[in-house]
């Protein structure tokens, strides 16, 4: 259990870095191409991260994640059906994941602003959510 809370402990200093980073790119006037691939990293960070915390919480509870090509979205659903994160939750996600596969596999240089924007916007909420529920799973976990 100590090692679990540790690589917790550690996934969420390194998300909160991020998120750092990401508001100070958030708020400089003007957006070039390199301020947005900057935000565009930083989101791609936060979702890997978040997917981090459920792999590390799914495995502490000998639960394997399958492989797949689905295996973003299988992760999610696995971390629903085994209470980590709500259903409502777990939807949430599906546009950051949408994003991070066009940022993996795409150029910084075709970044849209219009749509990068509202995900970078709304990521600070969306990482608060998700800290919220990760703690209220952990939380009982401690006293095992």
């Amino acid at each position: 259990m100590d090692d679990l809370l540790r690589e917790v402990q550690a996934e969420k200093e390194f998300i909160l870095d991020t998120l750092r980073a990401s508001n100070e790119a958030l708020q400089r006037k003007e957006k070039t191409v390199v301020e947005l691939a900057a935000i565009s990293t930083f989101l791609q960070n936060t979702y890997n991260g978040i997917e981090n915390l459920l792999k590390r919480v799914l495995k502490f509870k000998g639960i394997s994640i399958p492989v797949s090509e689905s295996w973003h979205k299988d992760l999610l659903d696995l971390s629903v059906d085994n209470q980590i994160i709500s259903l409502e939750l777990s939807k949430r996600p599906d546009e950051y994941r949408a994003f991070r596969h066009f940022s993996v596999h795409g150029y910084g240089i075709m970044l849209d602003k219009e749509k990068l924007m509202p995900l970078a916007e709304n990521l600070q909420n969306l990482w608060k959510d998700f800290e919220s529920e990760l703690d209220t799973f952990i939380k009982p976990l401690r006293s095992e």
